[in-house]
């Protein structure tokens, strides 16, 4: 069965949008995964197909009304797929949970628009809040999209090349390491000499090494929690004084 993804939007137009180029438009061509939009708007109230009120106690901007998403989520037959909600709130989003997606039947994401939902259609519903990073957009489209690219790309068949995934970045705990090509000189700069060695071992050692490095500089949260980050190079010489 292929990954299925739902999404309930205001703008349908906004899809597929990079969802729909290179490796993933040719595996949903493939079968691999599929794509459906669910217009807000056609659960609408009234003459206006209104979906919004003011916030309750009074405030800036526009909240979705829960009856109006409600009836969209409720549209949807989901199953065993998660009702995520893309929202600054939420538990971070993560290449763990990705790869926790991608062995999944699918996802159901509904994108927020103006201040947001309404509380109460979130805990009825039981929707999932995942958040793309610490700051704010417009709606939940682009964070929607995102969060699917890194999911759907590590669906079996969807890269060509599953090595590739295996190294990049965050699926060992660190960063991936700095990537060289033809011509071996450019503009006066050149390429490291292990990496034309042909010592596959002396490459792979270079490259760990390099990882090490950038992760423990650029994003030190994760080098203290990875395998060769402090933290564990602490617990590994406790045990060997027990």
């Amino acid at each position: 069965m292929s990954f299925a993804a739902s999404i309930l939007t205001l703008y349908p137009e906004a899809f597929p949008g990079p969802l729909g180029v290179s490796i993933l438009e040719r595996a949903r061509r493939d079968g691999l995964w599929s794509l459906e939009t669910i217009e807000l708007r056609e659960f609408g109230l009234g003459k206006h197909r209104q979906v919004d009120e003011t916030p309750a106690g009074g405030g800036a901007g526009l909240v979705l009304r829960p009856d109006v998403a409600a009836a969209a989520i409720d549209s949807v037959a989901h199953g065993a797929r998660p009702l995520i909600y893309p929202s600054p709130r939420g538990v971070p989003f993560s290449q763990n949970l990705a790869q926790e997606w991608a062995a999944g039947p699918g996802l159901v994401m509904f994108c927020g628009r103006f201040e947001g939902l309404d509380e109460r259609v979130i805990e009825a519903r039981g929707l999932q809040e995942v958040s793309l990073g610490d700051f704010v957009l417009a709606g939940g489209e682009v964070a929607a999209m995102a969060m699917l690219e890194a999911t759907l790309r590590l669906i079996p068949g969807v890269a060509g090349n599953t090595a590739s995934i295996e190294d990049e970045s965050f699926s060992t705990g660190l960063l991936e390491y700095p990537h060289y090509t033809l011509p071996r000189q450019w503009e006066g700069h050149g390429t490291p000499e292990v990496l034309t060695s042909g010592d596959h071992k002396k490459v792979a050692e270079w490259r760990n090494q390099q990882s090490q490095a950038l992760t423990k500089a650029r994003r030190p949260d994760l080098y203290a929690a990875s395998p060769d980050g402090p933290e564990m190079r602490a617990s590994e010489t406790d045990d060997e004084h027990d």
